[in-house]
């Protein structure tokens, strides 16, 4: 059976907690309002951390600043009694449990020792460092200079890791680390952890922990910025990627951060290959495609920066509904469709279409998510990389894959947004993956009785197991479901096999002698954007006045 564990007011018994016998006449303790703690070592608001939190009420005193009373509060009992409960902490920061056991002596062996005295800072904000710390004894404290004051920010005990972020990039630090008792650590430098993932890959899921909890927090932090852009909240987890929100920090306008997880970017294949991409994922400029802003490589991964939209997944929306009705879902194909054809003329193939990819905004209109694993055609995909329920029998058996593997996912998608579940049983993985590679996506006609015959057909037709037998492309898909969109009243579509394309105004302001030479350097600009494709527009205007 699990024991609670006690929160500050509990084991002090000073009646200040929300509700209490003396909330009322005296105020609620900030320990008990402070939300940004809420949740570490399994406590509620900072009532486990009550000594990071100024002014708390103790022993029927007002507490200082954590500065202040720090001394006072390593000899407090109930400080001590976090101290024995937690033991090997078991926050997401934790090193050694990435470690596998019978590699943890070895490990320490290979590092040097230090042993560290209660009240010393041996941390320093702002300076350089390649080393981290790994905590054998003992415990410490965090803490952000901002503004002028110090932000305690964490603490970390035994068996954690502090400091971590030299490991990544060897920038300044980010914080002050403060001795709270005696410690002893091991030192860890970046070349160091190289070697040893080498040898333990899992490690490599430690750097993508790191960089998550980093961002992840209401609390104060140094340093939250990815080129413009500053994270916040997770958002959401994939098996590739963490997905966080984010802000502009000069436009104040809203995005979502994508970072890559590190045991994915830090393989050289795909980092040479993704990069390779990038420039043409961050240009698609399509209605029916969320949009990328920018793609920067920080803390040793790959963050994309991409347009923050509200709304549902498709995933939670077939949850929610349970099956799509026929012209919703018609109307859901063609907009997938028209997304997907322009990709597919810029040379890139999704793969990894599915529900959670794709976000229903107000008015039904869609946005494809996650081009972070597109790849040209004529990739082999020896990696599997995409998400098993969706993946196209070539994708599975690593053959070179073309726009047809994006069709498949969509053939599975639309079964299940028409059946309500997906096509093949799913208690096996490994009957699965034999399903998808030998197996044509069943006739869901067969369980959807009144199931639109272009509908089933399409179904079917898109979830077969050779590529041959497939449609061609999506270009053929979008000319076969018109004649029912109409039939069904649907908005017209679009058919973006036409391109899209952006303008821009610009002015240039002169004096009558620049003349000659502002039409020389205009004609050479010309001549270099039409071999570009971009057509340029010019208009004279006569007498401005600056």
């Amino acid at each position: 059976m699990e024991t609670t564990k006690l929160n500050c007011w509990n084991y002090m018994k000073c009646g200040r907690e929300p509700g209490g016998k003396d909330s009322e006449k005296l105020g609620i303790c900030p320990a008990a309002a402070d939300v940004s703690f809420n949740g570490l070592n399994d406590g509620k608001n900072a009532g486990r951390l009550c000594w990071a939190v100024a002014g708390t009420f103790c022993h029927k005193e007002v507490q200082g600043t954590f500065v202040d009373k720090r001394d006072t509060c390593i000899q407090c009992d109930f400080f001590k009694l976090v101290q024995a409960e937690e033991g090997i902490a078991n926050l997401s920061s934790n090193f050694l449990r990435f470690v596998p056991h019978d590699a943890i002596s070895s490990l320490l062996n290979s590092m040097n020792y230090r042993h560290v005295e209660a009240g010393e800072r041996f941390i320093t904000q702002g300076e350089a460092g390649n080393t981290a710390y790994i905590i054998q004894r003992g415990s410490c404290l965090v803490v952000v200079e901002k503004d002028g004051e110090l932000h305690p920010v964490n603490h970390v005990g035994q068996g954690d890791i502090v400091g971590e972020m030299a490991i990544l990039t060897g920038e300044p630090r980010i914080a002050h680390v403060d001795a709270q008792t005696d410690m002893e650590v091991w030192e860890l430098d970046r070349e160091q952890f190289d070697s040893l993932a080498e040898q333990e890959p899992e490690l490599l899921n430690f750097l993508t922990e790191l960089v998550a909890n980093r961002f992840d927090s209401t609390r104060p932090m140094a340093d939250r910025g990815i080129g413009k852009y500053a994270a916040t909240d997770i958002i959401g987890r994939g098996g590739y990627s963490i997905v966080y929100k984010g802000m502009h920090t000069t436009l104040n306008m809203p995005a979502a951060i994508k970072m890559m997880r590190h045991d994915l970017v830090m393989r050289a294949d795909f980092l040479d290959n993704f990069r390779n991409e990038a420039k043409v994922i961050a240009s698609l400029n399509h209605e029916n495609i969320i949009r990328v802003y920018d793609i920067e490589e920080r803390y040793r991964t790959v963050f994309i920066i991409m347009e923050f939209v509200g709304g549902i997944s498709l995933k939670d929306l077939i949850r929610r509904l349970k099956t799509i009705p026929p012209p919703l879902a018609i109307d859901f194909i063609i907009q997938i469709c028209s997304g997907l054809s322009y990709a597919h003329q810029k040379n890139i193939i999704h793969r990894d279409i599915k529900p959670a990819n794709i976000f229903v905004l107000e008015g039904n209109h869609l946005k494809i998510l996650d081009f972070g694993l597109a790849c040209p055609p004529g990739t082999e995909d020896f990696e599997s990389l995409g998400t098993l329920f969706y993946m196209a029998p070539e994708q599975i058996e690593g053959d070179p894959l073309d726009y047809r593997t994006d069709i498949y996912a969509l053939g599975i998608m639309a079964y299940e947004m028409v059946v309500g579940k997906r096509p093949f049983p799913e208690d096996n993985l490994a009957e699965l993956f034999k399903m998808h590679r030998t197996r044509d996506v069943p006739d869901p006609g067969e369980i959807v009785r009144d199931l639109p015959e272009s509908l089933r057909e399409f179904i079917i037709k898109a979830g077969r197991c050779d590529p041959e037998q497939r449609y061609k492309d999506v270009g053929e898909i979008l000319e076969y479901f018109q004649p029912l969109a109409k039939e069904f009243g649907l908005k017209k579509h679009r058919n973006l096999l036409l391109e899209k394309r952006n303008m821009s105004t610009f002015f240039l302001v002169y004096k009558d002698e620049h003349q000659l030479e502002v039409s020389h350097l205009m004609e050479e600009f010309s001549t270099r954007l039409e071999k570009m494709g971009i057509i340029m527009k010019g208009a004279d205007f006569q007498d401005i006045h600056f």
